[in-house]
């Protein structure tokens, strides 16, 4: 892909919002990559969409990688699917309500046990049928109180729950184990550092979960965690007191975190009160064991923001970033051979130049600020000597090498 700068719509910013409480919010605003159009409720630029695409890229290949295969389900669900379950008036927060010109009840997804279980009645029939599992990536309602910090906390946003379903215990404990470990996947190709711990379960319910959390100040959970055996627990589960390690008495370590994931092992939860059954092998109907699994993401755009900047702007990780290249030419002199640049590179990476009429000096300090993991600058200087210089926004490493050579690289 290439494409021409002037052809995005959002305009950069000097200053952020005077509201933004976090410093996503208010680099996300100012580089053009998101737009807010009520409180909690934000449009996804050219920019804000691409990065959020490669992190769904991200989360698609791993979740194939441990054998789901990906539906998507409706946003407007029966309020009958919620009085079953028991949820219908316990959610936290609530949910959005409507009712249809028909006069039936409907609500807004806030999440998908009830439709992913009404789905596991109809088609699960015995043992043979499972294990089982199912993603997708759906937008969800939250009826918050309070929406803030930008993306960290919505009322509308895209989420990327996974549904398990076992036989029995076992099984469900095998395939949590194998989640886990691609949730890890997951954060590590975003380039995040992530405590897996122990949580509350919530709302969703269920006998055990975790929560995947990233240290930050502006985070709203404090975890506790243990720098001799590894433990580590939301202070919801060991108390808002606790200062010593339940597994070996040594003293937490107390962090201010964002979670950026939260996974469940349901058990028989909402299979038993919907009446979602199997036959086992015996011949008995037994309740359909499941598990879920989900992460908010627009919450991980944010925290990658959070972890991933300086004061000149953003600095997204290679697989995030929207664009792999920026083309910055310096002067409108180049222009023309930097257009033929970038439309080389292009054919192996997606590649974003800035063509508009600005200086040298606006150039760069926008490409800082839109944070590609690495930018070219083509200049008169440059084209003397038949190079380019590239930079790595990560640590601002800078060297200078011919377009082939850096294809090269590429390749």
């Amino acid at each position: 892909m290439f494409t021409q700068q002037s052809q995005l719509i959002g305009k950069t910013r000097r200053e952020g919002p005077e509201e933004a409480e976090a410093i996503s919010h208010s680099l996300l605003v100012r580089a053009g990559y998101i737009d807010q159009l009520a409180s909690g409720i934000f449009s996804l630029l050219p920019l804000g969409y691409l990065a959020i695409s490669n992190i769904e890229k991200i989360i698609g290949e791993e979740m194939r990688a441990i054998g789901a295969a990906e539906v998507s389900l409706p946003a407007m669900q029966p309020a009958g699917l919620w009085r079953e379950s028991g949820r219908l008036d316990t959610m936290d927060p609530p949910l959005f309500r409507l009712e249809d010109r028909h006069g039936k009840d409907m609500v807004l997804g806030s999440t998908h046990e009830e439709v992913m279980t009404d789905l596991a009645r109809k088609h699960i029939e015995s043992y043979k049928d499972m294990p089982l599992a199912c993603f997708q990536i759906q937008t969800k309602f939250r009826n918050e109180m309070r929406a803030t910090s930008g993306l960290l906390r919505l009322r509308e946003f895209r989420m990327k729950d996974l549904y398990s379903f076992h036989r029995d215990g076992q099984d469900l404990a095998e395939f949590y184990s194998k989640a886990q470990s691609a949730y890890e996947n997951i954060f590590s190709r975003c380039g995040l550092k992530v405590y897996p711990v122990v949580a509350d379960s919530g709302t969703i319910g269920g006998s055990l979960s975790n929560e995947f959390m990233t240290e930050s100040e502006v985070g709203e959970d404090k975890v506790g965690v243990c720098p001799k055996c590894g433990y580590a627990a939301n202070l919801e589960v060991i108390g808002e007191d606790a200062s010593a390690c339940p597994e070996c008495k040594a003293t937490l370590e107390i962090k201010t975190c964002i979670e950026n994931a939260h996974i469940f092992q349901l058990g028989t939860t909402y299979s038993e009160k919907m009446g979602a059954m199997y036959v086992d092998e015996d011949g008995s109907k037994k309740p359909i064991m499941m598990g879920c699994y989900g992460i908010g993401i627009e919450r991980l755009l944010a925290t990658i923001v959070e972890t991933h900047h300086d004061d000149k702007g953003m600095k997204w990780p290679q697989e995030i970033s929207p664009f792999a290249v920026h083309v910055t030419p310096l002067q409108n002199t180049v222009m023309d051979a930097a257009q033929e640049i970038g439309q080389k590179i292009a054919e192996h990476v997606d590649v974003l130049i800035d063509d508009r009429d600005l200086s040298a000096g606006e150039k760069l300090a926008e490409a800082d600020l839109l944070g590609m993991s690495t930018r070219i600058i083509v200049s008169e200087k440059t084209q003397e000597k038949g190079e380019i210089e590239v930079t790595q926004r990560a640590d601002g490493a800078s060297e200078m090498v011919s377009v082939d050579d850096f294809i090269g690289q590429l390749t």
